[in-house]
Order: C-alpha cells, then structure tokens, then sequence
C-alpha cells in the first residue's frame, strides 16, 4: 500500500465552524428537520472541518453535535451521518468493538480493519481503543480468535510491521524462498514463517517479495495461499496480498460482495464508504467499473442513503414510506415523522416520487392501510391534493 491519495473528500476552503454549526442547528430546531442541509454540510467537509463544527457547536449552543444528529435522524441515514461525524480512528474502533461483542465474532471485519491499514493508523486505533473501553485492543481480540489467525493479528496490533527499513531486493528473494521452503515445498505449511513476514514486513518490501515469490515457485502467492492455507487466516494472507497490490481493488471487491445476494450489508458499506472517502474512494471507484464494468454509483440501490439521498432525497423518502405502509402492521413513527417534517420542505415532490416508483399514490396506500380516524385523515390532510 501506497502513500498515494485520492480522496473523494477534501474539505472546503475558506471553511467557518460557527456558520456550519449555526446551519447544522437550524436544520434541526423547530418542527422538523433539513436532511439536505445537513447532507451537504456533513458529506463534504474533511473530518478535521467536522470536528471543528462539532466544537463550535457546543461552545454556542452548549449541545452535543452528534446527540443532536441522533435525536433528528434514523435508520442508515443516521448511521453514515454518525460514522462521519467521529474521528476515524473513534469509528473504526467502534466497529473493531462491535464486531467482538455479544455471541460470535466477524472474523471479516477484523481482517479488513487490520490487515489493510499502516502501521500509524494501527497504532491510532489501538490507543483510541483503550481510550474508548479500558481495554487493550490486543486484550480483547486475543479473547475472540485463536491459534495462527490470532497470532497474525497481534503482531499486526503490536506494530510489528517496519515501514522505516526501505526496500531490500535481496533480503525479498530471501523471504520469497522462505516463504515457498514453508508452504510449497513441503509437506503441510508452517504459518509462523507466513505470519512473521507478512505482519513484519513493510508494503513496498511484500510487493517485492511476492515479485521474487513467483520467479521462484512459477505462480502467485496468491495461488499458494489458496491452495495452502484455508479459513480466516487464508482471508487474512489474501486481504494482505491484496493490499500490497491494490488496496483499491480490495476494498471495491468489498463493497461488491456487500451489495450482492439477499440484502445489502449496510454496515461494511457505510464503514467502506466512510473511512475511505478522505484517503482513495476515488480510486476504488475507479477499480469497481474496473472490474464489474459498472459504477459503484449505479450499484447502490435505493434505500441507501449515502448516494441516493443525495441524489434524490424524495425517492430516499418515499421508499422509506412504503416500507412503512407495507407487511405485518403499519410504522406509525415513520408516518408520521417523514409526512409532517417535509410537509414544508418537499412532501409534493416525495408524492410524486412515491407514484413514480411504486404506480399507486401515497394517499391511497395511507387510506387503504391501517390507519384510521382523525389520524389517518390528519395525514392525508398533511399531504395536499392528491
């Protein structure tokens, strides 16, 4: 992995926190709340801007930013304003936490945290932690994986990985035939040489390695760790290798099977998304058409907030209220919060997005729900004209 950048997010010049976070109050003070406003304060300043906000925010209206945001908001919408609005290292140490906690671990968020960030960021996120949940990052993980995964991990959490060396051919093709004498060559594998070169050695040096790795062996190292290594330490040697070649393309295959099969994975969407947009979004963009022949814009199915929302807000509200008025019972909550906190703002443009996508008109579901009496018919009077 390389220091090249190419970020979707960049901050603003001439940037003031105190008018954001007069924008940012107005939004959500008195009857209901500006989602747009708030999109596109939050979506395009750098975290750095954000955090200023956030300060300003408290220092004038003696209110907490994000509890706030919570109060107003829901859903996944509230979930990709939350996640931008920690510091990164907060977030994703939030998400490390998640992952472990309550019955099972997702081995696959571990990996992805762990195995693809510098050795600074680790670091970071190791003393946010036990910052956050007194609580040694190590300490917890060691308590959730076991054997030769585990151990990968802790040299990864520890700062095992040397990015001051610089780049050694020689000692490469020493490590590229260490690795082939311990996997390849013999019989069964012996994943203590695997972990201690790919957790010690820097990302320039493994690109070298995995170079020296097929002059030596005749195929990839990817190739050998498949066939060689399985569960979630051959996930954590692929996502490594991966990295070293691309990170780009790691994390646009991320976000590709997090759209796939039944149900979107809202969480490592947001989390991709999230702590990607200020270092190479704009790249993983780039490697999802790549691969897929397809934007990562056009993948993004209506219901998730992050692209479509800003798009069309009214599209993003009118899903919300279908699903609302459809299954086993009515969302009372959700009807009214979204009919009577855009009724000034854009509620004929949600009816007609409504109509658009689902061919009936939102009056007519509201009246064939199960609403009734003065509610139902305060609704539809909120509502207008048909």
């Amino acid at each position: 992995m390389t220091g090249h950048r190419e970020p979707t997010v960049v901050g603003v010049p001439n940037f003031n926190a105190m008018e954001d976070a007069a924008t940012l109050r107005a939004a959500m003070k008195g009857f209901g709340t500006d989602e747009q406003a708030i999109i596109d304060i939050l979506t395009s300043r750098s975290n750095a801007q954000r955090q200023a906000i956030s300060q300003a925010f408290t220092h004038e209206y003696g209110r907490d930013l994000i509890e706030d945001l919570k109060s107003e908001l829901g859903g996944h919408f509230e979930d990709v304003i939350v996640a931008l609005m920690l510091p990164p290292e907060e977030y994703l140490c939030k998400e490390l936490n998640k992952c472990m906690e309550g019955l099972g671990t997702d081995e696959s968020v571990l990996i992805e945290i762990l195995c693809t960030r510098t050795k600074k960021e680790i670091a970071d996120i190791v003393q946010a932690y036990e910052r956050l949940y007194d609580r040694p990052l190590a300490e917890h993980m060691c308590s959730e994986t076991s054997g030769d995964f585990r151990r990968l991990l802790t040299l990864i959490v520890t700062g095992a990985r040397d990015e001051e060396a610089g780049v050694d051919a020689a000692r490469a093709a020493e490590s590229a035939q260490q690795l082939f004498d311990a996997g390849e060559a013999k019989w069964g594998t012996d994943e203590e040489v695997f972990n201690k070169i790919l957790a010690h050695e820097s990302f320039a040096q493994l690109r070298l390695i995995f170079e020296e790795y097929k002059n030596i062996a005749g195929r990839t190292i990817e190739q050998a760790i498949k066939a060689e290594v399985d569960g979630e330490l051959k996930g954590a040697y692929s996502a490594i290798v991966e990295c070293v070649q691309s990170a780009a393309a790691f994390f646009a295959r991320r976000l590709r099977a997090a759209m796939q099969g039944l149900g979107t994975d809202d969480t490592t969407l947001i989390r991709v998304l999230v702590s990607r947009a200020e270092v190479d979004l704009a790249a993983i963009k780039r490697e999802y058409e790549r691969l897929y022949d397809k934007t990562l814009e056009s993948e993004i199915r209506v219901g998730v907030v992050t692209v479509e929302c800003v798009e069309n807000a009214g599209a993003w509200f009118a899903a919300r209220l279908r699903a609302a008025t459809q299954g086993a019972g009515t969302d009372d909550g959700c009807l009214v919060r979204v009919i009577c906190s855009r009724a000034e703002i854009d509620l004929a443009g949600i009816k007609k997005e409504y109509e658009r996508l689902y061919d009936k008109t939102l009056q007519s579901d509201i009246e064939q729900g199960e609403t009734s009496g003065d509610y139902k018919r305060a609704l539809v009077a909120l509502l207008g004209p048909a």
